[in-house]
C-alpha cells in the first residue's frame, strides 16, 4: 500500500535512510539522522511537495518525496526526486512503484521538471531511473568525500509532460 507520509513514519524512515547514510555513498550525509530531524524534514516537504511510503504488512519499506531543486524563485517548476527501500525490498519493483505514484501527484502540482541526483557508480538506481524515462543531463567528477574516497553524481531529468505524452500514445 502506498499513502502519504505521517510524522508517527519517522522512525522507520530513519531505520531505512539512516543504514545509506551508515553504510553507503547513496547519501552524502555522513552521521545518522535522528527521529526528530527526520520528523523536522517531513514537515518541511510536506509543506509544499507529497511525501509517499510504502507499507508492507503494516510496517513502512519505502518511501519516496519531491523537494525543491534551488532556492532562486525561476527554479518553482523543478523538483528534485527521491527514494529509498528497506534492503529486504530492494529488487522487487517497489521503487518503480513509490516513483510512478510520486509522478502521478506531481503531475497535479506546477512542477514541470523532475530531477533524480545519483552517487555513482549505482547501476541499480540509474536503471530505475532510466526505466522511468529520465534522461541523463550532467555528470560532475569527484564532488562528493565520503568513506575516505571521490565520489561522482550524475543528474537525471524527467519532464512530467513526456510521461503524459508516453501514456496518452500507449492509450491510443
Amino acid at each position: 500500500m502506498i499513502r502519504s507520509v505521517r510524522i508517527a513514519d519517522a522512525s522507520a524512515i530513519c531505520e531505512i535512510y539512516n543504514h545509506y547514510v551508515e553504510n553507503t555513498t547513496i547519501t552524502f550525509e555522513e552521521e545518522p539522522i535522528t527521529v526528530t530531524e527526520m520528523q523536522n524534514r517531513i514537515k518541511t516537504v510536506t509543506s509544499t511537495y507529497p511525501w509517499l511510503v510504502l507499507e508492507k504488512d503494516g510496517k513502512v519499506v519505502g518511501y519516496a518525496y519531491a523537494n525543491g531543486w534551488k532556492n532562486r524563485s525561476c527554479y518553482r517548476y523543478a523538483a528534485e526526486s527521491s527514494v529509498y527501500l528497506s534492503q529486504e525490498t530492494t529488487g522487487r519493483g517497489m521503487g518503480s512503484q513509490l516513483y510512478e505514484a510520486l509522478f502521478t501527484q506531481l503531475r497535479t502540482s506546477s512542477v514541470h521538471s523532475v530531477i533524480g541526483g545519483i552517487a555513482l557508480p549505482n547501476p541499480a538506481s540509474v536503471s530505475l531511473h532510466e526505466k522511468l524515462g529520465f534522461k541523463k543531463v550532467a555528470h560532475f567528477k569527484e564532488v562528493g568525500w565520503k568513506f575516505n574516497q571521490w565520489i561522482d553524481v550524475g543528474y537525471w531529468e524527467l519532464l512530467l509532460e513526456e510521461i503524459e505524452k508516453t501514456t496518452a500514445s500507449h492509450q491510443d
